[in-house]
């Protein structure tokens, strides 16, 4: 049993405070109302905000804005977390700084088991993150997998866009992964934690999209038997992603040029003017300016998408991802199906990375897929690869093709390996000896090691 003395001791206000200041987290806990009585030493020197300024105000009012964004759990009538959330967030400092925090918040309750307040304990990871981007160990961020150059500068982009509410155009082959990395630049935004609202422009009918966007009013065409919110309306606070938004015929282009320019919108049939708070996301397989160019998209709806372009690399541009992908659909497979996770034989993995993947990631996944059912959940072989794979070898007797390998590409595999050869040709997904072959090739490689 501890000491009552000792027990008195820590229990006493002043000295908890101590103890928190003390603590590597910053410790803010305000009431029901949202006024603050405790902020730590840590919370000062993360947000930039001293304790006088805090204490006892409104945390709204403090931060200019919930300092959860939309994820704030006392908005509109009251609290809604149960006991505890953990997120990211990103937030700006007093100083104009941007931070990355990992944030957890936890309820408190009185005595009667009642909710009196919350308590919220963040860590600064900024640092972290940004040595995580730059070390060439990065193969993940955000639900988005990948370790290519090509990608750490995808995610490099996603955390500067997440800082600003501008549109956000992404580009790139079908299959790609745009919707993903759509979702990242919502979730790291402040709008985290407010609906997403993806639109496939393409798919919807040419007579209804009006309608699906922006709502229609009771009447306002046969079979409108009643008032419906649009896309954008239900998208209040948070992101609309139009996916492939060059189908946009052109009278909505006039009017999403609108809402882009003003904020607002009527919808069909009705009179009233609509303001929401949107950020707009687009995202098209084709090239808009080429577009543009045929007279099939505005231009001035163009200039105004396409304010933060991201690029979103095919995978044929981005090889050495292939065997990180294809382990982490595997991997999803055996746990969905409570299954071991089978391995991937040399010379299919060499198919694989030698492949051109015309679907990319969603093509490489459907193949995966294919592969697990067709090899029984054993090992991986050229046989239980889909047949358009196998087709890329035309050699009697179905003799491998070896991957082609370059120097960039074998320089960056064993910076990333610190030079373990065996590791290495994993990664490229060719054999040691092919390998082995290629460096004694390029001598310039041998301080690579």
């Amino acid at each position: 049993m501890p000491d009552k003395t000792l027990v008195t001791t820590i229990a006493s206000q002043e000295n908890l405070v101590r103890i928190l200041d003390n603590l590597k987290e910053g410790i803010i806990a305000h009431d029901l109302r949202r006024r603050i009585f405790f902020f730590n030493a840590e919370a000062e020197r993360i947000t930039g905000y001293s304790r006088d300024e805090v204490l006892g105000r409104d945390c709204h009012d403090v931060f200019d804005a919930p300092f959860c964004g939309q994820r704030c759990s006392f908005c509109d009538g009251g609290p809604i977390v149960r006991d505890h959330a953990t997120y990211p967030l990103n937030i700006t400092n007093k100083r104009g700084e941007p931070r990355r925090l990992e944030f957890r918040a936890t309820m408190m309750r009185g005595d009667d088991e009642q909710f009196v307040g919350v308590l919220a304990a963040f860590t600064d990871v900024t640092e972290l993150l940004e040595l995580q981007q730059h070390s060439d160990k990065t193969n993940r961020f955000a639900n988005i997998i990948g370790g290519d150059s090509k990608m750490r500068a995808v995610y490099q982009q996603i955390v500067d866009v997440s800082q600003y509410d501008f549109p956000v155009h992404l580009y790139g082959e079908t299959g790609t992964g745009k919707e993903l990395v759509a979702n990242a630049v919502h979730n790291e935004s402040r709008r985290g934690g407010a609906p997403f609202v993806p639109i496939n422009c393409g798919a919807l009918p040419e007579g209804l999209i009006e309608s699906e966007l922006f709502g229609h009013v009771k009447g306002a065409f046969s079979g409108a038997i009643r008032e419906k919110k649009g896309r954008f309306e239900l998208a209040d606070g948070g992101t609309v992603f139009l996916d492939e938004v060059a189908d946009l015929p052109k009278p909505l282009q006039v009017k999403l040029l609108r809402f882009l320019q003003e904020g607002t919108f009527e919808k069909v049939g009705g009179e009233r003017t609509i303001s929401v708070n949107v950020r707009v996301i687009s995202a098209t397989n084709k090239d808009l300016k080429q577009e543009v160019q045929r007279g099939a998209f505005r231009e001035d709806l163009f200039y105004r998408l396409n304010v933060i372009p991201i690029h979103i690399p095919p995978l044929r541009e981005r090889k050495t991802d292939i065997p990180l992908l294809a382990g982490h659909f595997l991997q999803q497979v055996a746990e969905r199906n409570h299954q071991t996770v089978p391995e991937i034989a040399e010379e299919a993995l060499a198919v694989m990375m030698d492949y051109a993947w015309p679907g990319n990631v969603r093509e490489l996944q459907n193949a995966v897929q294919f592969a697990i059912v067709k090899c029984n959940n054993k090992i991986i072989t050229l046989n239980d690869l889909p047949l358009e794979l196998r087709q890329t070898t035309c050699l009697p007797n179905r003799i491998v093709r070896a991957r082609k390998l370059d120097v960039l590409s074998v320089r960056e595999a064993l910076v990333k390996t610190g030079g373990n050869k065996a590791n290495a040709a994993r990664k490229l997904g060719v054999g040691r000896a092919t390998l082995y072959r290629f460096l004694d090739e390029h001598h310039e490689l041998a301080g690579s090691d």
